[in-house]
């Protein structure tokens, strides 16, 4: 996924609100960005780091700017979670994604049952496949770790995963990795028990978990490889 448009640098000033970034430019200027990320985002938000943000025109947009990347040490950080999602759309239609190629058809948003939907639905022919994506930024020690904040909601699609999974469907969740210093996955069981708990079940009742680890840079974020899960 190459962005559209080139990213602009900053410094990042606060993350404050949840949603909101001040952001001073390399022009001078101090911007508000866009914090698509609802999480702590435990170890990529430190005061001082350099950051590239994103410009829209949209006159539907109260903010102009996103909040794309945080360098991090030597690396960089994807922290938008928007972006994980068309990843994993692309990564599905090209064959990136082993374990789910094959499959003819991608739909997003999919609505499963009255207040819950899921993030894509694959099919071919008389198969269907219910994905779940999650955007992973957290890292502790050499390890990617979900969640960075207790995630009722991640909880929540487990659950419906496990629902599915049990009605005969193919249910998975792709963890996608948008840091590149980390050598494994495993639930952030120091962060939230319940998802740890719940992941371990949904994988005993067949929901299948695929992180992969993606390549973040200004010009383009690419899916690379498979991370081993640990649970």
């Amino acid at each position: 996924m190459r962005f559209p448009s080139r990213l602009i640098r900053g410094i990042l000033i606060q993350r404050y609100k949840r949603f909101l970034a001040d952001i001073r430019i390399d022009s001078g200027d101090i911007v508000t960005a866009h914090c698509t990320n609802t999480g702590s985002m435990m170890g990529c938000k430190a005061p001082g780091s350099v950051v590239y943000i994103s410009r829209s025109n949209g006159a539907h947009r109260r903010l102009q700017y996103t909040w794309e990347m945080i360098r991090v040490g030597r690396t960089w950080v994807g922290v938008n979670t928007l972006r994980p999602n068309q990843l994993v759309a692309e990564a599905v239609q090209d064959g990136i994604i082993r374990e789910l190629k094959g499959y003819e058809t991608v739909r997003r948003e999919v609505i499963t049952r009255q207040g819950t939907r899921l993030d894509m639905r694959l099919d071919k022919g008389a198969d269907s496949c219910f994905v779940e994506v999650k955007n992973v930024t957290a890292a502790i020690g050499m390890a990617a770790a979900f969640p960075d904040a207790v995630s009722l909601r991640g909880t929540k699609h487990l659950k419906e995963l496990m629902r599915l999974r049990r009605k005969g469907y193919r249910a998975a969740v792709v963890f996608v990795v948008q840091r590149s210093d980390c050598t494994c996955f495993r639930p952030a069981d120091e962060i939230d028990v319940e998802y740890g708990r719940c992941l371990r079940r949904a994988v005993k009742a067949g929901v299948e978990i695929f992180p992969y680890r993606a390549r973040v840079t200004p010009k383009e974020i690419v899916l690379v490889e498979a991370l081993e899960t640990r649970l």
